[in-house]
């Protein structure tokens, strides 16, 4: 991919957060380039600053939270010094919109599903009268809402949580915006209805030409949409590369761990694989890799020095010590291995 498709880039980006009078460290030093068109995923445990790192995008970061140095450039614009809601209102929902994980808290109840699209397909289309609502009604049919004129009239209490979050997928597509940020968009829901939700926006990204970013703990929902994979810890980006790189020629040991907890992964009476330890406290300066302490293969220049990035193939990128030309050669575990040879199943 060159240059002229990178549609947000971001560089050396430092988000802290001050609390109780102390500063956390969430986001130490990312950088990312995101293409256009492409489907990228970001993966890693609760806590890792996933969350936080898109909602810099938005300018949607809590009151205690602020971008300490770096840059977000999208369309020749630095978002990171826009200070204003003004500023970010030519950004939000017209150019990058979000699908929050909770649909019941992001849907207002006391208004009806089809005013809740209008209000977007009036500010960010310009449509007004009937022009809006028969587009509301293509956005309802869309997102695979069957008689979208009386659903129109309906109240979010009267929907399923699947079919919830398929209203605010179509609010999130109805501002037509330029990239799509779906944060845990399948937590709440069972497996076959999160299946039907990825496969939605899929379609929402082809038919819209979409970028879309998505945000998980799971690495299974995201094997069958992501065109790329953004592996996070400690707010860091510790291995970026293409969805079977990532998958099947992993080289982090973070990466390692959470593909061994892949519960298709497991094996009949054995408890499955768990992490042990805790990720680092963010108060506190983290010294080398964030993950050494939990990592059972750490050299010991892992507790001293941040790793930089690796360049595994043009596209895979890692942010290990191992992959030092002077690192022992360390084989991953068995089940990454087992990954690598055999190819599982990679639904979630």
């Amino acid at each position: 991919m060159d240059d002229q498709n990178v549609i947000l880039s971001i560089r050396d980006l430092n988000v802290k957060f001050t609390l109780r009078g102390q500063v956390l460290h969430a986001i130490r030093g990312v950088s990312l380039d995101v293409y256009q068109g492409e489907s990228l995923a970001i993966v890693g445990e609760s806590g890792s600053g996933k969350s936080v790192f898109v909602k810099c995008t938005m300018g949607l970061l809590d009151a205690n939270g602020f971008i300490d140095s770096g840059s977000i450039l999208y369309n020749g614009m630095d978002l990171t010094k826009f200070k204003t809601d003004k500023d970010w209102l030519k950004i939000r929902g017209r150019e990058i919109a979000m699908v929050f994980q909770d649909p019941m808290t992001s849907l207002n109840p006391l208004k009806t599903i089809g005013k809740q699209i209008q209000e977007a397909v009036e500010l960010h289309q310009g449509l007004r009268g009937k022009a809006a609502y028969d587009a509301v009604l293509e956005v309802l049919s869309d997102v695979g809402i069957d008689d979208p004129p009386r659903r129109y009239g309906q109240y979010p209490h009267e929907f399923s949580g699947g079919m919830r979050q398929r209203v605010v997928i179509a609010i999130a597509v109805a501002c037509r915006p330029k990239i799509l940020i779906c944060d845990e968009p399948t937590t709440a829901l069972d497996v076959t209805i999160q299946a039907q939700i990825l496969e939605l926006i899929k379609a929402m990204q082809k038919k819209y030409n979409l970028t879309t970013i998505y945000i998980t703990h799971d690495l299974g929902v995201v094997a069958n949409v992501a065109d790329r994979i953004a592996v996070m810890y400690a707010g860091d980006i510790v291995e970026l590369g293409k969805c079977d790189e990532v998958f099947y020629d992993p080289r982090h040991p973070y990466t390692w761990a959470l593909l061994s907890s892949l519960p298709q992964l497991g094996v009949k009476d054995e408890p499955l694989y768990s992490i042990q330890g805790t990720p680092p406290n963010l108060f506190h300066e983290v010294k080398g890799d964030a993950f050494a302490p939990r990592n059972p293969k750490a050299l010991k220049i892992d507790f001293v020095e941040r790793p930089p990035f690796f360049e595994v193939t043009p596209t895979h990128y890692a942010r290990t010590w191992l992959l030092d030309p002077r690192a022992p050669k360390v084989e991953p575990p068995e089940h990454v291995r087992v990954l690598r040879e055999k190819g599982v199943n990679r639904v979630g």
